[in-house]
Parts: C-alpha cells; sequence; structure tokens
C-alpha cells in the first residue's frame, strides 16, 4: 500500500475520532483554557525544548546512524498527535486544553520543526539541505483536529437529540477505522519495521516513556491540576508520527528517516493506555 494512501487512510480514521470527541465538548470547555495560561505556557516548554534535548541525548548515548537519529529528532519535533486528545478524553484528562495545544504546537512547527530538523541533518548526517516550511503538512493537522471537533461541538449545540443519537455509532465507528489504518501501516512496512526495530525500538521507547512522564510530572510539580496535567502528558506523549513520516518520505524524500516514527507509533498506543490509566486511576483532584 502507497505511504500517502496510509496516510489519508489514517487521517481519515483520526478525523471520526475528533468528531466523536467534539460531540462531548461544549464552547465553554474552551473559554476554562483561558483560566490556566501556566498549564499552557508549561507544555509548550516541554515540547519546544525538554523533547528535543531528550531526543537528541537518547540519539547520542545510543550511538544511532545518522538517518535513524535524524528520525527521532524529527519525531521529537512533531507536534503532538491527534490521537493525543482521545487518550485524554479516555483517561479524564481536560481535552479542550489538549486540543489547543495541538493547535499550537502545529502552527509554532513551520518555524521549529525545520530548524530542528535542518540542525538534525547537519549534525548527523552532515548535509546542509533547507527543509522547506510543511505549510500543507500542519494545515491538515488544523483540519483533521479543529475541522470535524468543531462539527461535533455545533451538532451538540444546535441539535443536542441527533448528537446524542450519533454519539455510540460514531464512537465505535471511530475505534475500528483507528484499528484498521493502524494494522494496514505496519502490515505494509513490515519488514522495514522488523530490520530496523533492533536498532532504534529502544531508543523509542524510551523517548516515549521519558515524554509521557515529563509532561505529566513537569505540570504537576509546579502545581498544575491533575486533569490539565494529564492532557499535557498526552499532547507531549504522543506525537503526530503521521506528520513525522509523510515529511520523511516527501519532503526528506528518505524512507529510512521514516523508520523511528513508524517503531514509535507502535509503542504509543501500549504505553500511553498505561499510563493513563496509572495517572487517573485516583480519580480527579
Amino acid at each position: 500500500m502507497d505511504i500517502v494512501l496510509l496516510t489519508r487512510l489514517l487521517s481519515i480514521a483520526l478525523s471520526i475520532v475528533m468528531l466523536g470527541l467534539g460531540l462531548h465538548l461544549t464552547t465553554a470547555d474552551f473559554a476554562r483554557v483561558i483560566r490556566y495560561p501556566k498549564a499552557a505556557f508549561i507544555g509548550l516548554v516541554c515540547q519546544l525544548l525538554l523533547l528535543p534535548a531528550v531526543a537528541f541525548a537518547l540519539c547520542t548515548a545510543f550511538s544511532l546512524s545518522g538517518n535513524l537519529a535524524v528520525g527521532v529528532m524529527l519525531l521529537s519535533a512533531s507536534p503532538g498527535g491527534i490521537t493525543a486528545n482521545l487518550y485524554s478524553h479516555l483517561f479524564r484528562g481536560d481535552v479542550a486544553l489538549n486540543i489547543t495545544l495541538t493547535a499550537v504546537n502545529s502552527l509554532l512547527s513551520l518555524v521549529t520543526l525545520p530548524l530542528i530538523v535542518s540542525f538534525s541533518l547537519a549534525h548527523f548526517l552532515s548535509a546542509q539541505q533547507q527543509i522547506p516550511l510543511p505549510t500543507d503538512k500542519v494545515l491538515q493537522v488544523f483540519a483533521v483536529v479543529l475541522v470535524p471537533v468543531s462539527i461535533g461541538i455545533l451538532l451538540r449545540h444546535f441539535a443536542a437529540p441527533l448528537a446524542h443519537k450519533l454519539n455510540r455509532p460514531v464512537k465505535i465507528l471511530s475505534v475500528v477505522a483507528l484499528v484498521l489504518a493502524i494494522a494496514a501501516a505496519i502490515i505494509d512496512q513490515r519488514q522495514s519495521l522488523i530490520e530496523n526495530f533492533r536498532a532504534v525500538g529502544a531508543v523509542t521507547l524510551l523517548f516515549n516513556i521519558i515524554s509521557l512522564t515529563a509532561g505529566y510530572l513537569a505540570p504537576r510539580i509546579f502545581g498544575v491540576a491533575k486533569p490539565q496535567a494529564i492532557a499535557i502528558g498526552m499532547e507531549i506523549g504522543i506525537h503526530n508520527s503521521t506528520l513525522a513520516i509523510a515529511i520523511a518520505t516527501t519532503v526528506l524524500m528518505n524512507s529510512a528517516i521514516a523508520m523511528p516514527a513508524a517503531i514509535y507509533s507502535i509503542f504509543m498506543f501500549t504505553t500511553a493506555a498505561m499510563f493513563g490509566y496509572l495517572v487517573a486511576r485516583r480519580g480527579q483532584e
């Protein structure tokens, strides 16, 4: 299956997921974000500064090959994954904050992603390739996040009975679509994944765990409430691996650079679920 087709399939699946989330949200949920500027600031600092530093340290410590190291750095520079919003919802995080962080991070990545990847190419591959601003990719993230969520919110506000009827079937459809899209991606790239798993598997797993942990503990240390901390943990712990894969294969024209993001996507669903269970089991504070 073509990588572009896989990317589109996953985007469609995630759009359905976001529609389901929108059916649970109201405009008041977003208004509350203004009350938590500290939480949003901490989340952005972790995403823009902490995670690239962690990724660089892991690449150096494990002596990754050039292409794989660039792939890990590309992953760290990618904004929070859309799936983070679903996990935040499942484990009682502040979904409104989560969606806002995804949107802001996507916008900032217009500048930060090319800078981090260009540095990585120069450092790990001694290549001076200039990375164009991935405007179309970022717009896709906005579309997949904001459009279906907005539709869901509007349906709940203006057609509450219809939104209530759609809630269950959309939730079931979202799970089925997401599982099928991910399974298709893994099956299609299984040979390359197997070949690169030993080299970069430990790094991507550690990066995922550190991202989730730092994203939750950093705001908690500074007194941020648990729902917002869960949202931040999911936001910076679940990266948009689809975006990273698309940039690696279409902009950088190097499928090897896409491998860390592909392997990371295998880990992140399980680790994020375990993380969510551990931090949410004591209930809201």
